[in-house]
């Protein structure tokens, strides 16, 4: 058995020894702190590069899209774990964040990797509304939703889309699955008879896609993001507390109702 001098566990991300540490290679304390922003750091620790400003702004800006988008699910459950459990805010936390699925937040990743897919699948074709048309007309033959169309509040434009594209654009990052979610808002009444909005989650998706960042991980991302915003609406429920009036109005409206296709009369 080899002893713990033989061990090797390599890492390109933090070590330590008792007078130092060091992150990505840099000396946390004399190389990062007060210089590297958070944000540049998440990129930094995930793509394992540094990033260049303009991947900074778009990136950050895509946190700041999708920190807190008020009482949602994700929030109010933060909230009433926080009532039940005053002494875990870790939990109340986390409660929020395991809420991150495919309706909320999760969109992020999915349209990533619905737009990363359809690239791939198309080869060659470099005409983006060619390649919107047939993936909008897959996704109807198989009663697919497509990711990032469609928003439950913002029924005609979802306000940071065009600023997410905007910035995009003057900092050289939009990329094929920008042009591409752009493309599917052009075609799609075609194919659906109606016009949704590209939303936020989708578009930020699209530029972290565009970003270089691994499909696969960009719902960590926004989960990054809302845990901001999550611990926001923490610190009002403290100042503020809405959780039990939350609670005790679910509560006092509950109606019994016999479960279908019981045998009570």
């Amino acid at each position: 058995m080899a002893s713990s001098s033989e061990l090797s566990f390599p890492t390109g991300l933090g070590t330590s020894t008792p007078s130092s540490i060091s992150l990505l290679g840099q000396d946390l304390a004399a190389d990062l702190m007060g210089k590297v922003g958070f944000g540049e750091l998440a990129y930094w620790l995930v793509a394992g590069r540094r990033p260049t400003p303009g991947e900074t702004r778009l990136f950050e800006a895509v946190l700041v899209a999708l920190a807190d988008h008020g009482f949602t699910p994700t929030a109010i459950a933060a909230r009433l774990t926080y009532l039940s459990a005053p002494e875990s805010l870790q939990g109340a936390l986390a409660a929020g964040l395991l809420g991150g699925g495919s309706r909320f937040l999760g969109v992020t990743e999915d349209c990533g990797r619905f737009l990363a897919d359809t690239l791939v699948a198309a080869g060659t074709e470099r005409d983006y509304d060619v390649i919107a048309l047939a993936a909008v007309r897959a996704a109807r033959d198989q009663k697919r939703l497509i990711p990032g169309l469609g928003h439950p509040v913002h029924k005609e434009q979802d306000p940071r889309t065009p600023v997410l594209i905007a910035i995009a654009e003057q900092e050289g990052l939009r990329g094929p699955h920008l042009r591409l979610f752009e493309a599917i808002g052009r075609v799609h009444p075609q194919v659906l008879g109606k016009r949704l909005p590209l939303n936020g989650a989708g578009v930020c998706g699209a530029a972290l896609a565009d970003l270089g960042l691994p499909t696969d991980l960009l719902r960590g991302f926004a989960l990054l993001a809302r845990a901001a915003g999550l611990l926001g609406q923490l610190a009002e429920e403290r100042r503020r507390p809405i959780a039990n009036q939350i609670y005790r109005t679910v509560d006092r409206n509950a109606v019994y109702e016999p479960l279908p296709g019981s045998r009570e009369d």
